[in-house]
């Protein structure tokens, strides 16, 4: 049986770079390295995009809904692969690829975003996963993320 992980925003914060108001990872509630995460982000209206998307119907950004379950999918990643767990900031996590994006519903302030990676393929320094995000178990979006590592060395 494999190792169930959960993570705070202290283990975040060593793992991935992005800090406010880009950090779209509060917690990870579940994670089995090499298979699958499921982590979320509390929204609140003190969000910055919600004051120009839209002024008096605030919605998140389809784009930092994706950008959300990649930071989920880099936290996977880095857990399920020795070489980067040893050194989470010696990479950089970029965007290879989103394909089949689907936005179901609209993501508002109040909202706790519920992000699932799953299906975990993996050549040289690339990965490919699929991510779901949920508010109040409903599918809010969805798409199949491919990113790739490289060392900031060679960035």
């Amino acid at each position: 049986m494999s190792e169930i992980l959960t993570l705070d925003i202290a283990e975040i914060l060593k793992i991935l770079p992005h800090r406010y108001p880009f950090l779209l990872v509060d917690r990870v509630t579940e994670m089995v390295p090499g298979e699958s995460v499921k982590a979320y982000k509390n929204l609140t209206f003190n969000e910055p995009f919600f004051q120009g998307h839209f002024p008096g119907v605030p919605v998140m950004p389809g784009v930092l809904i994706i950008e959300a379950l990649a930071q989920a999918g880099v936290i996977l990643v880095v857990h399920s692969f020795p070489q980067f767990r040893e050194n989470p900031d010696g990479q950089v996590y970029l965007f290879a690829g989103i394909e089949k994006a689907r936005f179901r519903a609209p993501v508002r302030p109040g909202d706790k975003l519920v992000l699932e990676c799953t299906n975990l393929v993996h050549k040289m320094n690339i990965w490919k996963m699929e991510a779901k995000a949920y508010v109040d178990g409903k599918l809010a979006c969805e798409a199949t993320l491919t990113a790739s590592a490289l060392s900031k060395e060679k960035f």
